[in-house]
């Protein structure tokens, strides 16, 4: 299934950074709608649908701070603010206003669009998350996994020994089954952008926990590898009702 080309709304006031910014997004795959200012920002936020929003502190007349207030208050869109100074104040101040990124200039695009991905997965993983995302409990092929206890227990009762990064990611896999989680996205919803760690530790994690749930970890069914993809977990996951998730 092809992803939908993400709608990024710039507003910057200086032409050359706004150019430079919407023609690298667009080369990269992204619509690209561009403003000025808070008045033509306004416009284009109602003329179009805007899936993310980046915003520049420093602007003709209202400035993106107050901005960035403005937007959060009616909307959930992600914004990434942008700024000419690198000062931990601004940074903070753009965070407490509702901002969900913050890259002072000058900066390089490429490390702009990393932050886009994440942001845009990150509210993906939010929004599109398995409703089981409530329970404390879960259920799958007879396997309990207890979100309050941090355990996870086989179809016979017993208790399976997991380190903490393994079950982040098992808990992960079960609030999304049936969708194709990138190596990516599992990174950032169980040990975020700056934890330091690469793709290949979710590849060492999920040999794990097949070890462990697989009746054959060589021919995996519950945790199918995705090619080009991720990872998918295959089996129907239902929340369990609190009195039946206590063990006698």
């Amino acid at each position: 299934m092809t992803t939908p080309m993400p709608n990024i709304l710039v507003v910057e006031d200086d032409r050359e950074t706004r150019s430079l910014i919407a023609k690298y997004l667009r080369d990269n795959g992204c619509n690209v709608t561009a403003a000025t200012d808070g008045r033509e920002m306004a416009r284009a936020m109602t003329d179009h649908r805007v899936d993310l929003l980046i915003l520049d502190v420093m602007l003709p007349g209202e400035d993106g701070l107050s901005l960035c207030r403005k937007v959060r208050a009616e909307s959930q869109v992600p914004i990434i603010m942008l700024t000419a100074r690198g000062e931990d104040v601004d940074r903070i101040l753009g965070l407490e206003m509702g901002a969900d990124d913050y890259l002072a200039k000058p900066f390089n695009p490429r490390e702009l669009l990393a932050r886009i991905n994440a942001v845009l997965r990150r509210q993906a993983a939010a929004q599109t998350a398995s409703a089981t995302n409530g329970a404390t409990s879960l259920t799958f092929l007879g396997w309990r996994i207890d979100f309050r206890l941090r355990e996870l227990r086989n179809p016979a009762g017993a208790r399976v020994a997991m380190t903490s990064a393994e079950f982040d990611l098992l808990r992960t896999f079960c609030e999304r089954p049936g969708r194709v989680l990138s190596r990516d996205s599992l990174l950032d919803l169980t040990q975020g952008r700056n934890a330091g760690s690469f793709e290949r530790s979710i590849d060492v994690l999920v040999s794990r926990i097949r070890r462990k749930i697989e009746p054959d970890p060589q021919e995996a069914t519950m945790i199918k590898t995705v090619r080009s993809g991720g990872y998918m977990f295959t089996p129907t996951v239902d929340p369990l009702p609190a009195a039946a998730s206590v063990q006698p």
